[in-house]
Protein backbone atom coordinates (compact mmCIF):
# COMPACT_ATOMS: atom_id res chain seq x y z
CA UNK A 1 0.00 0.00 0.00
CA UNK A 2 1.45 3.32 -1.08
CA UNK A 3 0.31 7.32 -0.98
CA UNK A 4 -1.43 7.56 -3.84
CA UNK A 5 -0.27 10.98 -4.43
CA UNK A 6 3.75 10.08 -3.79
CA UNK A 7 4.23 6.48 -4.41
CA UNK A 8 5.89 6.00 -0.73
CA UNK A 9 5.13 3.27 1.08
CA UNK A 10 2.30 4.04 3.58
CA UNK A 11 3.65 3.13 7.78
CA UNK A 12 0.96 0.33 7.27
CA UNK A 13 3.05 -0.88 4.16
CA UNK A 14 6.58 -0.53 6.30
CA UNK A 15 5.35 -2.25 8.95
CA UNK A 16 4.03 -5.55 7.17
CA UNK A 17 7.34 -5.73 4.95
CA UNK A 18 9.07 -5.44 8.54
CA UNK A 19 6.69 -8.42 10.05
CA UNK A 20 7.28 -10.44 7.07
CA UNK A 21 10.68 -10.44 7.50
CA UNK A 22 10.51 -12.01 11.36
CA UNK A 23 11.06 -15.13 10.53
CA UNK A 24 14.25 -14.36 8.99
CA UNK A 25 15.13 -12.01 11.79
CA UNK A 26 14.85 -14.79 14.21
CA UNK A 27 16.73 -17.61 12.76
CA UNK A 28 19.97 -15.34 12.82
CA UNK A 29 18.94 -14.10 16.53
CA UNK A 30 21.69 -16.30 17.91
CA UNK A 31 23.78 -15.49 15.35
CA UNK A 32 23.32 -12.06 15.47
CA UNK A 33 24.34 -12.08 19.34
CA UNK A 34 27.38 -14.58 19.46
CA UNK A 35 28.78 -12.64 16.15
CA UNK A 36 28.01 -8.71 18.19
CA UNK A 37 26.69 -7.35 14.88
CA UNK A 38 23.29 -7.96 12.58
CA UNK A 39 24.49 -10.39 9.64
CA UNK A 40 24.70 -9.35 6.48
CA UNK A 41 21.68 -11.92 5.36
CA UNK A 42 19.08 -9.92 7.96
CA UNK A 43 21.01 -5.78 6.75
CA UNK A 44 20.46 -7.09 2.82
CA UNK A 45 17.12 -8.09 3.84
CA UNK A 46 16.24 -4.94 5.86
CA UNK A 47 17.73 -2.77 3.10
CA UNK A 48 15.78 -4.48 0.12
CA UNK A 49 12.77 -3.78 2.11
CA UNK A 50 13.53 -0.45 2.28
CA UNK A 51 13.44 -0.25 5.78
CA UNK A 52 16.99 2.11 6.19
CA UNK A 53 14.95 4.40 3.95
CA UNK A 54 12.61 5.78 6.40
CA UNK A 55 14.08 9.17 7.12
CA UNK A 56 16.46 9.59 4.25
CA UNK A 57 14.71 12.69 1.82
CA UNK A 58 12.50 11.83 -0.76
CA UNK A 59 14.97 13.71 -3.58
CA UNK A 60 17.38 10.49 -2.74
CA UNK A 61 14.47 8.02 -3.18
CA UNK A 62 13.52 7.70 0.66
CA UNK A 63 9.87 8.22 2.54
CA UNK A 64 10.52 10.93 4.64
CA UNK A 65 7.77 8.49 6.72
CA UNK A 66 7.87 10.96 9.99
CA UNK A 67 8.51 10.06 13.90
CA UNK A 68 5.41 7.10 13.82
CA UNK A 69 6.15 5.00 11.01
CA UNK A 70 10.64 4.81 12.51
CA UNK A 71 8.88 3.30 16.27
CA UNK A 72 6.50 0.93 14.44
CA UNK A 73 8.96 -0.01 12.36
CA UNK A 74 11.91 -0.59 14.78
CA UNK A 75 9.14 -2.20 17.33
CA UNK A 76 8.12 -4.76 14.55
CA UNK A 77 12.08 -5.73 13.69
CA UNK A 78 12.63 -6.13 17.61
CA UNK A 79 9.99 -8.47 17.76
CA UNK A 80 11.92 -10.20 16.26
CA UNK A 81 15.34 -9.72 17.85
CA UNK A 82 16.35 -6.51 19.86
CA UNK A 83 19.64 -6.04 18.71
CA UNK A 84 18.47 -5.60 15.00
CA UNK A 85 15.55 -3.54 16.19
CA UNK A 86 17.96 -1.06 17.80
CA UNK A 87 20.24 -1.08 15.15
CA UNK A 88 17.03 -0.24 12.39
CA UNK A 89 16.43 2.49 15.11
CA UNK A 90 19.72 3.86 15.26
CA UNK A 91 20.44 3.74 11.44
CA UNK A 92 16.63 5.93 10.87
CA UNK A 93 17.57 8.33 13.24
CA UNK A 94 20.98 9.16 12.00
CA UNK A 95 19.73 9.76 8.40
CA UNK A 96 17.21 11.93 9.96
CA UNK A 97 19.60 14.13 11.47
CA UNK A 98 21.97 13.58 7.74
CA UNK A 99 19.02 15.79 6.33
CA UNK A 100 19.47 18.18 8.76
CA UNK A 101 22.89 19.69 7.57
CA UNK A 102 23.06 21.21 3.92
CA UNK A 103 21.87 20.06 0.60
CA UNK A 104 25.82 20.03 0.08
CA UNK A 105 26.50 17.74 2.44
CA UNK A 106 23.24 15.48 1.88
CA UNK A 107 24.19 15.39 -1.92
CA UNK A 108 27.79 14.05 -0.78
CA UNK A 109 26.09 10.96 1.77
CA UNK A 110 22.65 10.28 0.18
CA UNK A 111 22.94 11.63 -3.65
CA UNK A 112 26.00 9.81 -3.43
CA UNK A 113 24.52 6.25 -2.07
CA UNK A 114 20.56 6.61 -1.72
CA UNK A 115 21.46 3.31 0.38
CA UNK A 116 23.93 4.96 2.64
CA UNK A 117 23.49 3.97 6.30
CA UNK A 118 24.53 6.59 8.96
CA UNK A 119 25.43 5.99 12.49
CA UNK A 120 26.59 8.16 15.63
CA UNK A 121 27.52 9.78 18.45
CA UNK A 122 26.15 13.10 20.04
CA UNK A 123 28.33 13.43 23.07
CA UNK A 124 31.80 15.90 21.69
CA UNK A 125 34.23 13.61 23.45
CA UNK A 126 37.01 14.64 20.92
CA UNK A 127 39.26 17.80 20.50
CA UNK A 128 38.99 20.21 16.94
CA UNK A 129 41.60 22.54 15.63
CA UNK A 130 40.09 25.66 13.22
CA UNK A 131 42.15 25.31 9.89
CA UNK A 132 40.95 26.86 6.14
CA UNK A 133 37.82 25.23 5.43
CA UNK A 134 37.06 23.29 8.33
CA UNK A 135 38.26 21.76 11.01
CA UNK A 136 40.64 18.96 11.97
CA UNK A 137 39.19 16.13 14.32
CA UNK A 138 40.70 13.67 16.86
CA UNK A 139 38.73 11.73 19.18
CA UNK A 140 37.55 8.39 20.11
CA UNK A 141 33.23 8.38 20.12
CA UNK A 142 31.98 4.87 22.37
CA UNK A 143 28.83 2.85 21.98
CA UNK A 144 28.26 3.78 18.12
CA UNK A 145 25.29 1.58 17.26
CA UNK A 146 25.38 -0.57 14.14
CA UNK A 147 29.38 0.55 13.23
CA UNK A 148 30.13 -2.34 10.86
CA UNK A 149 27.17 -1.35 8.85
CA UNK A 150 27.62 2.49 8.30
CA UNK A 151 28.58 4.25 5.47
CA UNK A 152 28.86 7.74 7.23
CA UNK A 153 29.10 8.75 11.16
CA UNK A 154 27.44 11.57 12.95
CA UNK A 155 29.95 12.82 15.80
CA UNK A 156 29.80 15.33 18.33
CA UNK A 157 32.74 17.53 18.78
CA UNK A 158 33.58 20.99 20.23
CA UNK A 159 33.87 23.33 17.82
CA UNK A 160 36.75 25.76 18.20
CA UNK A 161 38.12 29.24 16.21
CA UNK A 162 41.04 30.03 14.97
CA UNK A 163 42.42 30.96 18.52
CA UNK A 164 41.43 27.52 19.75
CA UNK A 165 38.71 28.92 22.20
CA UNK A 166 35.81 26.00 21.76
CA UNK A 167 32.53 28.21 21.11
CA UNK A 168 29.85 25.96 20.04
CA UNK A 169 29.04 22.05 20.12
CA UNK A 170 28.94 20.62 16.85
CA UNK A 171 27.97 17.36 14.80
CA UNK A 172 30.15 16.51 12.28
CA UNK A 173 29.27 14.34 9.17
CA UNK A 174 32.24 12.53 8.71
CA UNK A 175 33.01 9.58 5.93
CA UNK A 176 33.29 5.70 7.65
CA UNK A 177 36.12 5.17 5.24
CA UNK A 178 38.44 8.08 7.24
CA UNK A 179 37.54 6.54 10.63
CA UNK A 180 38.99 3.58 12.45
CA UNK A 181 36.94 1.11 14.11
CA UNK A 182 37.47 -0.66 17.87
CA UNK A 183 35.85 -3.51 18.74
CA UNK A 184 35.08 -2.48 22.06
CA UNK A 185 31.36 -3.95 22.29
CA UNK A 186 30.81 -7.04 24.59
CA UNK A 187 27.69 -6.29 27.19
CA UNK A 188 24.76 -8.58 28.50
CA UNK A 189 22.87 -7.29 26.46
CA UNK A 190 21.93 -5.64 22.33
CA UNK A 191 25.09 -7.92 21.75
CA UNK A 192 24.46 -7.62 18.48
CA UNK A 193 24.05 -3.85 17.83
CA UNK A 194 27.63 -3.76 17.07
CA UNK A 195 28.06 -0.27 18.97
CA UNK A 196 32.11 -0.26 18.90
CA UNK A 197 34.19 2.90 19.37
CA UNK A 198 34.68 5.28 16.17
CA UNK A 199 38.23 7.04 16.38
CA UNK A 200 39.43 9.78 14.07
CA UNK A 201 43.20 10.81 13.86
CA UNK A 202 43.43 14.54 12.26
CA UNK A 203 40.53 13.88 10.07
CA UNK A 204 39.90 16.75 7.81
CA UNK A 205 35.89 18.22 8.00
CA UNK A 206 34.84 20.48 6.28
CA UNK A 207 32.36 23.34 7.30
CA UNK A 208 29.81 22.36 5.70
CA UNK A 209 28.96 19.29 7.52
CA UNK A 210 29.25 20.61 10.44
CA UNK A 211 26.16 21.74 12.39
CA UNK A 212 25.41 23.24 15.65
CA UNK A 213 23.90 20.95 18.32
CA UNK A 214 22.51 23.84 20.30
CA UNK A 215 20.76 25.44 17.40
CA UNK A 216 19.26 22.21 16.49
CA UNK A 217 17.75 21.42 20.16
CA UNK A 218 16.32 25.53 19.60
CA UNK A 219 14.79 23.96 16.12
CA UNK A 220 17.06 25.86 13.98
CA UNK A 221 18.59 23.49 11.29
CA UNK A 222 21.38 23.73 8.21
CA UNK A 223 19.09 22.38 5.65
CA UNK A 224 17.80 24.46 3.05
CA UNK A 225 15.02 22.53 2.09
CA UNK A 226 12.18 23.79 4.94
CA UNK A 227 9.23 22.60 3.26
CA UNK A 228 10.50 18.97 4.59
CA UNK A 229 7.89 18.27 7.09
CA UNK A 230 10.35 15.18 8.89
CA UNK A 231 13.20 17.74 8.90
CA UNK A 232 11.43 20.40 10.95
CA UNK A 233 11.07 17.98 13.61
CA UNK A 234 12.09 18.77 17.38
CA UNK A 235 15.39 17.38 17.46
CA UNK A 236 15.65 16.05 21.22
CA UNK A 237 12.46 14.63 20.94
CA UNK A 238 12.91 12.47 17.80
CA UNK A 239 16.78 11.38 19.55
CA UNK A 240 14.84 10.54 22.36
CA UNK A 241 11.87 8.66 21.75
CA UNK A 242 12.94 6.47 18.68
CA UNK A 243 14.86 4.46 21.37
CA UNK A 244 11.96 3.18 22.55
CA UNK A 245 10.65 1.22 19.27
CA UNK A 246 13.01 -1.60 20.03
CA UNK A 247 11.43 -1.49 23.79
CA UNK A 248 7.82 -1.81 22.54
CA UNK A 249 8.39 -5.06 20.47
CA UNK A 250 10.52 -6.71 22.98
CA UNK A 251 7.67 -6.28 25.56
CA UNK A 252 5.54 -7.54 22.99
CA UNK A 253 7.43 -10.81 22.18
CA UNK A 254 7.82 -11.66 25.74
CA UNK A 255 4.16 -10.95 26.51
CA UNK A 256 2.90 -13.23 23.12
CA UNK A 257 6.08 -15.85 24.04
CA UNK A 258 4.64 -16.20 27.75
CA UNK A 259 0.96 -16.67 26.50
CA UNK A 260 1.44 -18.96 23.75
CA UNK A 261 3.16 -21.35 26.41
CA UNK A 262 0.89 -20.51 29.73
CA UNK A 263 -1.85 -23.27 27.91
CA UNK A 264 0.66 -26.05 27.79
CA UNK A 265 3.42 -25.19 31.35
CA UNK A 266 2.33 -26.42 34.48
CA UNK A 267 3.32 -24.29 37.85
CA UNK A 268 5.67 -26.69 39.39
CA UNK A 269 4.97 -28.25 43.08
CA UNK A 270 1.18 -27.00 42.71
CA UNK A 271 -1.86 -28.68 41.27
CA UNK A 272 -1.88 -26.41 38.12
CA UNK A 273 -1.56 -28.69 35.49
CA UNK A 274 -1.10 -25.37 33.01
CA UNK A 275 -0.37 -21.77 33.78
CA UNK A 276 -2.99 -20.60 31.94
CA UNK A 277 -6.01 -22.41 34.63
CA UNK A 278 -3.74 -20.34 37.59
CA UNK A 279 -5.87 -17.08 38.42
CA UNK A 280 -3.20 -15.71 39.48
CA UNK A 281 -1.40 -15.96 36.64
CA UNK A 282 -4.29 -14.79 34.48
CA UNK A 283 -4.08 -11.58 36.53
CA UNK A 284 -0.61 -10.88 36.08
CA UNK A 285 -0.85 -11.43 32.43
CA UNK A 286 -3.50 -8.99 32.33
CA UNK A 287 -0.69 -6.65 34.61
CA UNK A 288 1.64 -7.06 32.12
CA UNK A 289 -0.70 -6.78 28.81
CA UNK A 290 -1.96 -3.53 30.81
CA UNK A 291 1.68 -1.79 31.10
CA UNK A 292 2.44 -2.95 27.49
CA UNK A 293 -0.67 -0.97 26.43
CA UNK A 294 0.27 2.20 28.71
CA UNK A 295 3.69 2.03 27.08
CA UNK A 296 2.62 1.84 23.48
CA UNK A 297 0.10 4.63 24.12
CA UNK A 298 2.44 7.02 25.57
CA UNK A 299 4.42 5.97 22.87
CA UNK A 300 2.56 6.86 19.92
CA UNK A 301 0.88 10.16 21.99
CA UNK A 302 4.78 11.25 21.67
CA UNK A 303 4.66 10.56 18.52
CA UNK A 304 1.87 12.57 17.26
CA UNK A 305 2.86 15.29 18.76
CA UNK A 306 6.30 15.21 16.79
CA UNK A 307 4.95 14.48 13.52
CA UNK A 308 2.18 17.31 14.35
CA UNK A 309 4.60 20.05 14.99
CA UNK A 310 6.66 19.01 11.94
CA UNK A 311 4.05 19.19 9.76
CA UNK A 312 2.60 22.80 11.00
CA UNK A 313 6.15 23.91 11.08
CA UNK A 314 6.56 25.30 14.19
CA UNK A 315 8.80 23.81 17.28
CA UNK A 316 6.51 22.65 20.51
CA UNK A 317 6.98 24.61 23.48
CA UNK A 318 9.47 23.54 26.69
CA UNK A 319 6.57 21.90 28.69
CA UNK A 320 5.69 19.61 25.71
CA UNK A 321 9.37 18.56 24.56
CA UNK A 322 9.69 18.07 28.50
CA UNK A 323 6.53 15.80 28.07
CA UNK A 324 7.82 13.58 24.76
CA UNK A 325 11.35 13.05 27.23
CA UNK A 326 8.61 12.11 29.98
CA UNK A 327 6.73 9.65 28.18
CA UNK A 328 9.98 8.16 26.64
CA UNK A 329 11.12 7.47 30.75
CA UNK A 330 7.79 5.76 31.14
CA UNK A 331 8.04 3.36 28.20
CA UNK A 332 11.39 2.26 29.37
CA UNK A 333 10.05 2.15 33.11
CA UNK A 334 6.48 0.01 32.33
CA UNK A 335 8.02 -2.15 29.90
CA UNK A 336 10.66 -3.45 32.01
CA UNK A 337 7.82 -3.66 34.60
CA UNK A 338 5.65 -5.53 32.57
CA UNK A 339 8.73 -8.43 31.70
CA UNK A 340 9.66 -8.84 35.09
CA UNK A 341 6.14 -9.76 35.49
CA UNK A 342 6.38 -12.00 32.70
CA UNK A 343 9.44 -13.63 34.17
CA UNK A 344 8.08 -14.38 37.00
CA UNK A 345 5.16 -16.39 35.14
CA UNK A 346 7.17 -17.93 33.23
CA UNK A 347 9.42 -19.23 35.84
CA UNK A 348 13.41 -20.33 36.54
CA UNK A 349 13.11 -21.91 32.85
CA UNK A 350 13.24 -17.96 31.50
CA UNK A 351 17.01 -17.64 31.66
CA UNK A 352 17.43 -21.09 29.94
CA UNK A 353 20.34 -20.06 27.12
CA UNK A 354 18.00 -21.76 24.52
CA UNK A 355 15.07 -19.85 25.68
CA UNK A 356 14.73 -16.22 23.83
CA UNK A 357 13.29 -15.05 27.13
CA UNK A 358 16.13 -14.34 28.35
CA UNK A 359 17.78 -12.61 25.39
CA UNK A 360 14.50 -10.44 25.28
CA UNK A 361 14.94 -9.35 29.05
CA UNK A 362 18.93 -8.64 28.46
CA UNK A 363 18.60 -6.69 25.52
CA UNK A 364 15.10 -4.42 26.87
CA UNK A 365 17.24 -4.05 30.30
CA UNK A 366 20.13 -2.49 28.49
CA UNK A 367 18.52 -0.48 26.36
CA UNK A 368 16.46 0.56 28.76
CA UNK A 369 19.51 2.04 30.17
CA UNK A 370 20.20 4.30 27.79
CA UNK A 371 21.02 7.84 29.32
CA UNK A 372 18.80 9.83 27.62
CA UNK A 373 15.33 7.49 27.75
CA UNK A 374 17.07 7.21 32.27
CA UNK A 375 12.94 7.45 33.28
CA UNK A 376 13.69 9.26 36.68
CA UNK A 377 15.93 12.09 34.81
CA UNK A 378 12.74 12.60 32.12
CA UNK A 379 10.29 12.86 35.44
CA UNK A 380 12.57 15.29 36.75
CA UNK A 381 12.55 17.27 33.39
CA UNK A 382 8.94 17.25 32.94
CA UNK A 383 8.52 18.39 36.42
CA UNK A 384 10.61 21.29 36.15
CA UNK A 385 8.86 22.01 33.52
CA UNK A 386 5.48 22.22 34.56
CA UNK A 387 6.74 23.83 37.60
CA UNK A 388 7.61 26.81 35.49
CA UNK A 389 11.48 26.14 37.07
CA UNK A 390 13.85 27.90 34.57
CA UNK A 391 17.34 26.29 35.78
CA UNK A 392 17.18 22.72 34.02
CA UNK A 393 19.79 19.61 34.69
CA UNK A 394 20.16 19.80 30.98
CA UNK A 395 19.93 20.97 27.85
CA UNK A 396 18.33 17.82 25.69
CA UNK A 397 15.08 18.75 25.79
Amino acid sequence: MNDSTTGIPAREELVARAEALGPLIREHAPKTEADRRVPDQVIDALSEAGLFKLSTPRRYGGYESGMRAMLDVSAAVARADGSTGWVVALVNVCNYMAGLFPVRSQDEVFGADPEAKVTGVLSPTASSVKVDGGWKVNGRWYYNSGSWHSSWALLGIPVTDAGGEVVDQGLALVPRADLQIEDTWFVAGMRGTASNALIAEDVFVPEHRVISVPAAVEGEFGTEMGDEELYRSAFIPVLALVLIGPQLGLGRAALDYVIERAGKKPISYTFYETQSSSVGVQLQIAEAAQLIDTARLHAERAAAVIDHYAAVGTQPDLVTRARVRADTGWVVKNTLAALGILLDVHGAGSFAEVNPLQRIWRDANVGGRHAIAAPEVALEVYGKALLGIEEQITPLI
